[in-house]
């Protein structure tokens, strides 16, 4: 398995990681939130000789689909997100483009992914986990067999996405993260959609206070 880490300037206050996975037999590729300079990725997909299969989107806020289009119409792939952030690719009342300065852009799913939904680039298999709290269709992608998650902007080293946004909720996304992410095995590497990675076991202190009463 081959993955690269590309974080990408698309005009907002902290960039975006932009993550290409990459099967190395069949050269089967799938890249994660393509939030800007679409140049970069494409000349690193030409370099690997990238066979793009899919586009994965976390989330469907601006700063990490603002480069899906031009991807999509030099490289190919399909889009895949959750079904429940689908309509927001194309709502800007939900995707915030123009509130962080991008153009209007409408962008339409190939698929809406389902929890528990398996993906296959080559023989790396994904598994889609819905984890609503930062937006309602919000979704992290696991590999167990090389214990990796990308968390999109649900969990980050230290923190957690922002829920005062449109679709956000405070109380879903602990609940995603501490039922959906923290099960998870402690040494799963934790890629997020900005800033540093982390361990699954060095984020769960932060969230024992943190958690609502259960009613």
């Amino acid at each position: 398995m081959i993955l690269k880490i590309l974080p990408v300037d698309n005009g907002f206050v902290e960039k975006t990681n932009c993550y290409i996975l990459q099967d190395e037999k069949t050269k089967e590729t799938m890249v994660i939130d393509p939030g800007g300079e679409t140049q970069k990725i494409i000349e690193l997909l030409n370099i690997i000789e990238a066979n793009v299969k899919y586009i994965y989107l976390t989330h469907c806020h601006g700063d990490h689909i603002a480069g899906v289009k031009e991807i999509k119409d030099k490289k190919g792939g399909k889009i895949l997100i959750h079904r429940d952030d689908s309509q927001g690719l194309y709502d800007l009342g939900i995707n915030l483009r123009e509130y962080i300065g991008l153009e209007p852009e409408e962008i339409e799913a190939d698929s809406r992914v389902d929890d528990k939904d398996l993906i296959h680039i080559g023989s790396i298999e994904l598994e889609v986990i819905h984890t609503p709290g930062h937006t309602a269709g919000g979704s992290c992608l696991y590999c167990e067999k090389e214990k990796l998650l990308f968390s999109g902007d649900t969990l980050f080293k230290g923190t957690w996405g922002r829920t005062d946004l449109p679709t956000g909720s405070f109380e879903k996304i602990m609940n995603s993260i501490a039922n959906k992410l923290l099960v998870l095995p402690d040494e799963t590497i934790v890629y997020p959609g900005h800033g540093a990675s982390t361990r699954v076991r060095d984020e769960e202190p932060i969230y024992y206070n943190l958690m609502p009463p259960e009613e």
